[in-house]
């Protein structure tokens, strides 16, 4: 078995639009929603995970000029284990995530460096 890191991403402007066109309540009917059909889907694939992972907050930039706030579309990040890079990525295909307008999910092999 191989263990891929899976990142969740959602781009800026679809949260900026879903925070700016959606009342509070049904921001907060649909977080629900999606964390409990996650849950299901995360119990259903629960073998799979190396790591179930955590929510990514907010960012800071780090380069040699310095330190800035900064925003990305990372949300979530997992570890799995599967036989192949095709058979993890399968995996994802039937996810709540992707019922997000313009999300993704990245799935990639983590190497065996030998170390």
């Amino acid at each position: 078995m191989k263990n891929f890191f899976v990142m969740y991403r959602v781009p800026v402007a679809t949260m900026d639009e879903w925070a700016k066109n959606t009342p509070p309540e049904d921001m907060e009917a649909q977080g629900n929603k999606l964390g409990n059909d996650m849950m299901e889907w995360m119990k259903k694939h629960e073998s799979s995970f190396v790591e179930k992972g955590a929510p990514l907050g907010k960012t800071k930039s780090v380069t040699k000029e310095g330190i800035t706030d900064t925003r990305n579309d990372l949300n979530y990040y997992s570890i799995v284990q599967a036989e192949s890079h095709a058979a993890a990525a399968e995996l994802f295909a039937d996810n709540p995530h992707l019922e997000i307008p313009t999300s993704s999910i990245e799935v990639m092999e983590i190497p065996h460096m030998g170390m």
